[in-house]
């Protein structure tokens, strides 16, 4: 079947927006145009696709199934079309851009060293880096907002129909600041361990049932005081101003061990970690900056797993 040739790049530009922002009223103010011609817009592609892009909700609207599968296709197209625009225009040194997940897992010691060895080998560039947990992550991945996400997240049922390159395993440890009493004898004393602030991913996320499946092997229970978050800062920062234990991936204060800003806590058990990996969204052509971050993060994991990075 022949394109529609009814099919503006407007409607494209107003479906991309209103998927983005979740909500037609900030997509009209993003694109500077009224309410009523964003929904005169939209309802006049809904005709033209034969299918309806979104449902209302409380909070604002969500792509249906029919919404979600444009979105694979309309929003590398626009892209492709600005591309080549500025290509004709005689704008060959504009940056290749890209968007990429990163989940706290991978964010402190994997990431900065992929960043900068991407900036050293390719001059024009521009990488936008999105935090958060994997079900929001892989839900932006899913409708083609992010190239590809990169961390542990095998667990979580949104990887479904998403393919996965397993780059390396990562394990769970307990950490505390230098001179904690728990350090006074190791292996630690797990009973003593429920006395004290906990520092831990929170509750739903993937992390977090590595976290637990860990207290459960030395059956440890809970502290009722506790912190729950994935910021990396935060975490450390409450650690070392206190008594707390934080459940860490072993990757995020790997530096801190080896130069003793923070101290490991024996348990006796080995954890044996999660698959750290590239998630990308087959139904979409990889472009050239995400197989060159892909190729580095091959090349760093590869170094990791051999211990010569970090």
């Amino acid at each position: 079947m022949n394109l529609d040739t009814r099919i503006k790049f407007r409607h494209l530009l107003c479906f991309l927006e209103i998927a983005h922002q979740g909500s037609l009223a900030r997509a009209a103010d993003v694109l500077a145009i009224s309410q009523p011609a964003m929904s005169k817009t939209l309802k006049e592609l809904e005709q033209l696709l034969k299918a309806r892009l979104f449902e209302r909700t409380r909070q604002g609207v969500e792509l249906t199934p029919a919404g979600t599968q444009f979105m694979r296709y309309a929003g590398p197209s626009v892209q492709a079309l600005r591309e080549g625009v500025s290509r004709v225009r005689g704008e060959a040194q504009a940056p290749s851009q890209i968007r990429i997940g990163v989940l706290s897992t991978v964010e402190g010691l994997l990431m900065p060293e992929v960043l900068c060895r991407l900036h050293q080998r390719h001059d024009a560039l521009v990488i936008s880096v999105v935090t958060g947990v994997s079900a929001q992550l892989l839900g932006q991945l899913r409708v083609g907002e992010l190239e590809l996400v990169v961390g542990r997240m095998t667990d979580s049922p949104q990887i479904q129909g998403l393919s996965f390159e397993h780059l390396y395993s990562e394990s769970m440890t307990l950490v505390v600041r230098p001179g904690h009493p728990l350090l006074a004898r190791q292996p630690v004393d797990r009973n003593l361990v429920n006395g004290y602030p906990l520092v831990v991913p929170p509750s739903g996320t993937t992390i977090r049932q590595h976290a637990d499946s860990l207290f459960v092997q030395c059956g440890i229970a809970l502290p009722i005081q506790r912190l729950e978050t994935l910021s990396l800062a935060l975490s450390r920062r409450c650690v070392l101003g206190s008594d707390a234990v934080w459940v860490a991936p072993r990757d995020a204060v790997l530096i801190d061990l080896g130069n003793g800003g923070l101290c490991e806590l024996d348990l006796g058990v080995h954890e044996p970690g999660g698959s750290v990996g590239i998630c990308r969204n087959a139904a979409l052509p990889a472009t050239l900056p995400a197989q060159w971050i892909c190729q580095i993060l091959r090349e760093v994991a590869g170094e990791y797993r051999e211990g010569t990075y970090p």
